[in-house]
């Protein structure tokens, strides 16, 4: 398992370096837009180097005997991840309507749950809500790609976070598949952490995020259906949930355009609060990593542990929510001070 890693590693972390000049000249540029955080042209689709090392790492998994058990599974798991990343790649290539956007995410969720599900031995009762839990958290996972380190972030948490509860639930498939997706987005995270110094910054594109969002779906569901504690599986991902539902339900409310480019989620107005890329990712992490660890406490714990281990974690997702009005608060009284 360690040479897996470390081909992962090194597949992901020198890969950048050849696609740049690639990307640049296919024109594979991301310009700002409404949504966007940063206010000059950079090279995006660079994910192609991310999946590139989940390929290989899972291929090299089954190959050398790191997953003996539910092969699979884990191979599913793997078209699935790779099912997202085409249609990420297409996205930023050509682009892609969002109809048929949502249809094929559906048809991807639909068509991975179905074998999940026949693998498995479970019942195809759970296929329509499998189906549309791996189409929405290939969104949640896009929506919430904004700001450089964001994405590689949330796949190195999630990642360790899924291999413990691979561990701790005797599900080996879970643990190696996301030992690989955590190296593989660790390793990317220098190249776009450093955006916009030396060569400029270069980003993960759709393809990155929707791999990022189709392997973590992906897991979650065949985990599940696997008898995994539900709670290992939801609460890494309750941070990034609660921001897309809450900015879902702020911009409704607001009678604006919901499905229209925008950059109102919490992270975000981090950053217009006055914090940087990196300060508004530290903060979406860090309560990602308090969430999963109350998660992790209340599927282990007596009832009563469980139940304040929930509450605990519902404190952390309104502090979440309600960080943006902090940070600007805090900055009018750093300002106030300083003129006096």
């Amino acid at each position: 398992m360690i040479l897996v890693l470390l081909v992962v590693l090194l597949l992901s972390g020198a890969l950048p370096g050849l696609l740049r000049p690639l990307l640049l000249r296919r024109g594979v540029i991301d310009v700002p837009n409404a949504r966007s955080s940063h206010a000059r042209p950079a090279v995006r689709g660079m994910g192609l180097a991310p999946w590139a090392a989940v390929v290989v790492g899972m291929v090299l998994a089954l190959l050398t005997g790191a997953v003996r058990v539910d092969r699979g599974v884990t191979v599913i798991v793997l078209l699935v991840t790779c099912a997202a990343a085409v249609l990420g790649w297409v996205e930023d290539v050509r682009g892609v309507s969002v109809r048929a956007r949502a249809t094929t995410q559906l048809v991807i969720g639909l068509a991975g749950t179905t074998a999940l599900a026949l693998a498995l031995g479970q019942s195809g009762w759970w296929i329509p809500a499998g189906a549309l839990a791996i189409a929405a958290y290939i969104n949640v996972a896009n929506f919430m790609d904004g700001i450089n380190g964001i994405s590689g972030l949330h796949g190195v948490t999630v990642g360790l976070f899924y291999a413990l509860a691979g561990q701790l639930s005797g599900q080996g498939w879970l643990t190696v598949s996301a030992l690989v997706l955590a190296a593989a987005f660790a390793a990317f995270l220098p190249w776009n952490l450093a955006g916009g110094r030396g060569s400029g910054p270069v980003f993960l594109g759709d393809v990155g995020s929707y791999l990022l969002g189709g392997s973590i779906a992906a897991m979650a569901a065949a985990g599940f259906l696997a008898g995994v504690y539900v709670e290992y599986l939801l609460s890494p991902l309750v941070i990034y949930l609660a921001d897309t539902a809450f900015t879902w339900f702020r911009r409704v409310r607001a009678g604006a355009r919901w499905y229209a480019p925008h950059r109102e989620h919490v992270y975000q107005r981090l950053t217009d609060a006055g914090l940087s890329h990196l300060g508004s990712a530290a903060v979406v992490t860090g309560c990602t990593v308090a969430v999963g660890l109350l998660g992790t406490v209340a599927a282990q714990g007596t009832l009563a542990t469980s139940i304040s281990a929930t509450l605990a974690g519902a404190v952390v997702v309104v502090g979440y929510l309600a960080s943006p009005a902090v940070a600007r608060r805090l900055r009018r009284r750093a300002t106030d001070g300083s003129r006096r």
